[in-house]
């Protein structure tokens, strides 16, 4: 394929173009701060530079609330196509998937989640007469939850006919969480020379899945196409996500000091940098991509690869130099796959993500979330 076609392909032009977005998320943070004052009635204060963050909280005495809503996106449309393709159900890991994205956000502000609640709108009704699918769903939905230490407290099923296509649903959800006590608090104090830890992802896990949908219309053989690993596009791009509230939660048993985390979902490796104070985040350590993402590499120029997907890191914790080595011990033992990425430096004000071996960096212009 001719590189002008290979970088043809990107995020936007599939159909997500993150300026708009992101343009409304910022109003609707300037409209939501004009609701603040009510929270005085119900004994709670909103804390300081919570608003642009993964999860807003609310202050007590004694302890924080913490409380996110997010969504799958649009990664059941692959379980869909799949389930045609190879005639059985994808859905567990699409219920586990769901549960992900809503806790990985929750638990970046050291919270850990209490409840989970699933939304999932449908076209149709019958949507869910297919009871193998809508129980899978349901078995996922219940062990994300399991791995997130937190009950499936409910949900809603609305049937939005003329709004979602008759065979579709969009999944969503919310979850509330507690610090306790409120020095778990993980609040953002980046200092020069910190150390940059990463968690491997399983996979492309729950962002970017709109383009990964173009690839797979666009080579021989669609989500059947053989990866290096052997296994198909489609399987690849269903593997369930990595949960990091254990993690988390070891952290904070461990009294290791988290001075930030970020869940690296959409916006890519930018999202390293989603602390508003300038920092620039000096990457040294990359991995060779897994097997899913050397193949949509085959259509994505490498640098809208790293500003759209994880490719291979689904959790970034920060923490002092010294306790770099601590760290990573402290993930392995609750079982995830972790290494020392690189360090963060003041740069005279400047605030960008530098990929050194790849030579790609990504300035502040290029995340606007505030």
């Amino acid at each position: 394929m001719a590189q002008a076609d290979k970088k043809s392909l990107s995020y936007a032009a599939a159909g997500v173009d993150y300026g708009p977005l992101d343009a409304f998320k910022r109003a609707c943070q300037l409209e939501a701060q004009t609701t603040r004052s009510e929270l005085a009635g119900h004994g709670y204060v909103e804390p300081a530079d919570v608003r642009g963050e993964s999860a807003y909280l609310l202050e007590g005495s004694d302890h924080f609330l913490a409380h996110v809503e997010e969504g799958l996106g649009s990664k059941n449309l692959i379980a869909d196509a799949m389930s045609e393709l190879l005639g059985r159900s994808f859905y567990r890991a699409i219920g586990i998937d769901t549960v992900a994205t809503i806790v990985n956000d929750l638990v970046t502000c050291g919270a850990m989640p209490i409840s989970v609640a699933m939304h999932a709108g449908v076209g149709a009704s019958e949507w869910f007469n297919d009871l193998d699918r809508a129980s899978e769903l349901a078995k996922g939905f219940a062990e994300g939850c399991r791995q997130a230490n937190a009950v499936w407290g409910g949900g809603e099923t609305p049937t939005l006919k003329g709004i979602v296509n008759p065979d579709a649903i969009v999944l969503a959800g919310s979850a509330v969480g507690r610090i306790f006590p409120k020095s778990r608090r993980i609040t953002g104090q980046l200092r020069d020379g910190d150390a940059i830890v990463f968690l491997a992802s399983s996979g492309v896990q729950t962002n970017g899945l709109t383009l990964c949908r173009a690839v797979a219309d666009r080579v021989k053989d669609g989500y059947l196409a053989k990866m290096s690993d052997g296994r198909t596009l489609g399987e690849g791009l269903l593997d369930p996500s990595v949960i990091y509230v254990k993690f988390v939660e070891a952290a904070q048993q461990a009294g290791l000091d988290l001075h930030y985390v970020a869940h690296v979902t959409g916006h890519g490796w930018r999202k390293l940098m989603r602390l508003a104070e300038p920092f620039v985040y000096e990457i040294d350590v990359i991995r060779k991509p897994l097997p899913v993402f050397e193949f949509l590499g085959t259509q994505i120029d490498e640098r809208e690869m790293y500003a759209t997907f994880n490719m291979g890191v689904g959790f970034a914790a920060y923490v002092t130099a010294a306790d770099a080595d601590r760290c990573v011990s402290i993930a392995k033992a609750a079982g995830y796959d972790a290494w020392i990425a690189g360090r963060v430096t003041r740069q005279g004000g400047r605030k960008a993500v530098e990929i050194r071996p790849l030579a790609i960096t990504f300035e502040s212009d290029t995340l606007s979330l505030r």
